[in-house]
C-alpha cells in the first residue's frame, strides 16, 4: 500500500500509544485524536489535530458522538484507485487516512463486576469505535487498522524499514484481527443483554453467540488421520482453573487426546480442591484417585496404586504444587501429563528429564474449577447442546437413609469420597472405594450390572483386604442382582439416587445383606 501520511488514533485502553505515536510522528505522519487520547498525546509533546477541529463538528451527548461524520468515514472508506471515490472526497473536503488506531471501550471487564448496572453496562458499549476499525477492515487494502497495542513494535519496525508503508500481508492480518475482535465485542453484548432480558423466562437465551480464540494447531486429532485445533473460549476468566488456562512448563505439544484427558482430570481434581489431592485419568475416565491428610506424594502414590496397569501412560492432575518426593514418585512410571497449580524447582530439575512428558501449570482454587462458571456445550451435527455443569455434590448426612441399618461414620465418609468420584465416570459408572481412594471402578457399560461387576473384580484384585468398602451408583439399580454381586464383594453400603420401579427389590436386598444405603435422588450421568 502507499506510505501512509494520516492517522487516526482513539484509545480506550492507551497501552502503549505515546512510544508508537512518537515513530508515527518521525516518519512524517499526521495525526487526528479524539479528547482523552489526544490529551495524553500532547502530554507526550506530541503533535495533534482534534477530530472536532477537523470535522468542525465539537464531540457532543456527552460524548457518544465523536467520530461518527463523513470526513472521518469517507477518508477511511475510499478506494485510493477509484477515481469517482478520489474526486467526491476531494470535492467535499475529505482527506484519506490511511492508519486507524482504535481500541473498545471495557465491556467485557465492566460487566464482569458484581455491581454492575445495566446503565453502566450500556454506556460501555462502543458505537463509533467498532465503526471506523471495520470500516478500516473493510478497506484494508488501502487502509492500515491497528486494535491491539502488542502490535505496535512490529508495525513501527516495519514502517520504519519500509519508508512509512505497511504490506499487503500485513493490512490483511491486522484486518483478520479486526473482524475476530469486533465479533468477539458484539458476542459479548448480545449474551449479556440476553441474560438480562430472558432471566425470568429460561436459563437459555434466545441467540447465544460464541467465539474462541486459537491456542495451537494440534498434531493430529484423536486418530492420526484426523486434522485438529485446540481453541480457548474468548471470554474465559484468566484465573478458573481448566486447561485451556494451563501454562506448559516442558515437552512436546499436547494432542487432542491429551487435551480431552486433562479438562476430565482437572475436572475431577476439583472436587478435592481443598485437599492433598491427585486423579489419574486415562481415556476420559479416571484410572486412580486418592486424598491424603498428609503429603501430595502420598496422595499420588495412593492414586498410582489405585490401578497401576491402567494407570500406565495416564494423565495425572494434583492439587497441590508438586515437590521433590512427588516428582521422584512420578517419575518411577511412565505418564503423558502432570496438571498441577505449581512445580517446585526441584520437582522441574526431575521431571525435565523425561522429554516425553508434558508439565502443566494451572490456577486451582477451592471454589471449583471451569465448568462452575460456564454451561456444558457438546457439539451434535448441525448444532449443539447446552446444560448447565453438572457441579452440585450431595450433602449425604441429608440424604435418606432407605435401608434398616444406617450407614456408620467411616462409610459415610467412604460414600462421600465414591460419590464425588462416581459423577465423573462415563455411564453406566460404578465406584468403590474407603475414604481415601478408589478400590474398583466400572464404567461405559450398557448394562449396570456389568459395571458392577468389573468393579468387583478390580476390588478383589487388589483391594479385597479393605477395611471399608463402599459403593457410588451414579443412575438406579433396576434390579437386585447388582446388590447380590455387591454383597460377595464384601461391600457394606450404597450410595445411589433412587427412582426405580424396583427399589422396594433392591432395598430387600441390602437389608438382607446388611448392607446399609442412602438415596440421594440425585442422578449424575456423564454420557
Amino acid at each position: 500500500m502507499p506510505k501512509i501520511s494520516r492517522a487516526i488514533i482513539s484509545l480506550s485502553d492507551k497501552t502503549g500509544i505515546a512510544e508508537f505515536a512518537k515513530k508515527l510522528i518521525s516518519l512524517g505522519v499526521e495525526i487526528l485524536s479524539t479528547g482523552g487520547t489526544a490529551h495524553v498525546l500532547r502530554d507526550n509533546n506530541i503533535s495533534v489535530t482534534d477530530i472536532s477541529d477537523y470535522t468542525g463538528s465539537p464531540e457532543i451527548l456527552d460524548g457518544r458522538l465523536k467520530t461518527l461524520h463523513p470526513k472521518i468515514h469517507g477518508g477511511i472508506l475510499g478506494i485510493r484507485g477509484n477515481t469517482k471515490h478520489l474526486e467526491e472526497m476531494a470535492s467535499k473536503g475529505i482527506k484519506p487516512i490511511d492508519m486507524v488506531v482504535v481500541n473498545l471501550y471495557p465491556f467485557e471487564a465492566t460487566v464482569g463486576k458484581k455491581d454492575c448496572s445495566l446503565e453502566e453496562a450500556i454506556e460501555n458499549i462502543d458505537i463509533g469505535g467498532p465503526t471506523m476499525l471495520r470500516a478500516a477492515a473493510k478497506n484494508w487494502q488501502d487502509v492500515a487498522v491497528i486494535c491491539d497495542h502488542s502490535d505496535y513494535g512490529c508495525i513501527a519496525l516495519e514502517l520504519q524499514n519500509n519508508n512509512g508503508a505497511l504490506s499487503r500481508e500485513t493490512c490483511f492480518k491486522c484486518a483478520q484481527k479486526v473482524f475476530a475482535l469486533t465479533a468477539r465485542y458484539d458476542a459479548a453484548i448480545c449474551n449479556y443483554l440476553n441474560s438480562i432480558s430472558d432471566k425470568n423466562k429460561t436459563r437459555f437465551a434466545s441467540t447465544l453467540a460464541m467465539t474462541f480464540e486459537k491456542i495451537s494447531d494440534l498434531r493430529y486429532g484423536e486418530n492420526p488421520h484426523q486434522e485438529a485445533a485446540f481453541y480457548r473460549c474468548s471470554y474465559l476468566p484468566r484465573d478458573i482453573s481448566c486447561i485451556a488456562n494451563g501454562h506448559q512448563l516442558h515437552g512436546k505439544g499436547l494432542s487432542y487426546n491429551n487435551i480431552m484427558d486433562a479438562d476430565a482430570a482437572i475436572s475431577l481434581a476439583a472436587e478435592f480442591a481443598e485437599k492433598a489431592a491427585a486423579v489419574i485419568i486415562k481415556h476420559a475416565n479416571p484410572c486412580g484417585v486418592a486424598v491424603s491428610e498428609k503429603s501430595i506424594s502420598e496422595a499420588f502414590i495412593l492414586a498410582r496404586d489405585c490401578d497401576p496397569l491402567s494407570a500406565f501412560g495416564g494423565i495425572v492432575a494434583l492439587t497441590k504444587p508438586v515437590d521433590e518426593k512427588t516428582a521422584k514418585a512420578i517419575g518411577d512410571t511412565f505418564f503423558e501429563v502432570i496438571v498441577a497449580p505449581k512445580f517446585e524447582q526441584s520437582a522441574l530439575d526431575i521431571l525435565k528429564g523425561k522429554k516425553h512428558l508434558r508439565l502443566i501449570e494451572i490456577p486451582l482454587k477451592e471454589d471449583g474449577n471451569g465448568e462452575a462458571v460456564t454451561n456444558h456445550i457438546r457439539k451434535i451435527g448441525g448444532g449443539i447442546l447446552v446444560q448447565d455443569a453438572d457441579n452440585g455434590i450431595e450433602d449425604l448426612l441429608r440424604c435418606k437413609v432407605v435401608t434398616k441399618r444406617s450407614p456408620d461414620k467411616s462409610e459415610l465418609e467412604a460414600l462421600d469420597f465414591a460419590w464425588k468420584v462416581v459423577k465423573h465416570v462415563k455411564s453406566n459408572a460404578i465406584v468403590i472405594s474407603n475414604d481415601r481412594h478408589i478400590a474398583g471402578i466400572g464404567c461405559g457399560q450398557t448394562s449396570r450390572v456389568d459395571s458392577v461387576k468389573i468393579a468387583a473384580a478390580k476390588l478383589q484384585e487388589k483391594w479385597a483386604d479393605l477395611k471399608v468398602k463402599a459403593l457410588a451408583s451414579d443412575a438406579f439399580f433396576p434390579f437386585r442382582d447388582s446388590i447380590d454381586i455387591i454383597s460377595s464383594s464384601g461391600v457394606t453400603a450404597i450410595v445411589q439416587p433412587g427412582g426405580s420401579i424396583r427399589d422396594e427389590e433392591v432395598i430387600k436386598a441390602c437389608d438382607e445383606n446388611n448392607i446399609a444405603m442412602i438415596f440421594t435422588g440425585v442422578r449424575h450421568f456423564r454420557h
